[in-house]
């Protein structure tokens, strides 16, 4: 090739060339030989070899021992697709009907779950808030939890709350267990702790015996940061 371009001019050569580099890159590559056979090569042998995958015609199809008749009055075909009786509920809890092909699809094609409610109830069920009614459950019943340990962790997590509402931090707590009461206890209980708890400590209802005043002076400490926390204020109907 390059005996032929001898003399030719610069636009030429760069022409013969870019036509030789087309060449190459669309000429069809012929087969290639299988080694030891001299002939083209085979296709995959394994994938003739397995009998071909059969699935069903029509996706939902339910097999059943002894398939009865599609439930549309008048039809005498097979019922072999199900779908749900009721507009608004699962099959699983209004049970099942069972159409044949042409039936199933005039029921998908004209379900309505609106179908019998009346312009109220429409409304209702087209309100953002719709569903938000309906009562919540605890977060760990989904688990299976024998030992509680999930549930043991979310109670902990959750903040403690006095009768009133108030959250309790860990100071009002250890109070409450000093005097003997839980985080439901109210303003009357821990006044009724505190005086029991003064006189079991004093040394006065025990013979002078000073041995208990540490005990006496924790409950005295628990008792005066109890009443002065929001969760066990006095009322304005309390004397």
């Amino acid at each position: 090739m390059i005996s032929r371009l001898a003399g030719c001019s610069a636009a030429t050569i760069r022409a013969s060339i870019c036509s030789a580099i087309v060449a190459i890159f669309t000429t069809p590559k012929a087969a290639s030989p299988r080694i030891g056979t001299g002939g083209p090569p085979a296709k995959a042998a394994h994938l003739s070899e397995e009998a071909p995958v059969r699935r069903p015609r029509f996706h939902g199809r339910v097999e059943r021992p002894e398939p009865e008749r599609c439930a549309a009055p008048g039809c005498t075909e097979v019922g072999e697709f199900r779908a749900p009786l009721s507009n608004r509920e699962p099959g699983s809890v209004g049970g099942w009907q069972f159409l044949c092909l042409d039936h199933v699809r005039e029921f998908n094609a004209r379900y309505n779950f609106f179908d019998g409610l009346s312009p109220d109830d429409i409304a209702a069920a087209q309100s953002p808030l719709a569903g938000w009614e309906r009562a919540a459950h605890d977060p760990t019943m989904r688990f299976n939890d024998p030992l509680g340990a999930l549930r043991g962790r979310y109670g902990e997590a959750a903040p403690k709350r006095s009768a009133n509402g108030h959250v309790l931090g860990d100071a009002d707590l250890k109070a409450l267990k000093t005097l003997g009461l839980t985080p439901a206890a109210t303003r009357a209980e821990l006044s009724r702790a505190y005086k029991a708890l003064v006189r079991r400590y004093h040394p006065d209802s025990n013979g002078g015996d000073r041995s208990t005043e540490r005990q006496l002076q924790d409950a005295v400490q628990a008792y005066t940061h109890l009443k002065s926390i929001p969760a066990f204020a006095r009322t304005p109907k309390e004397p």
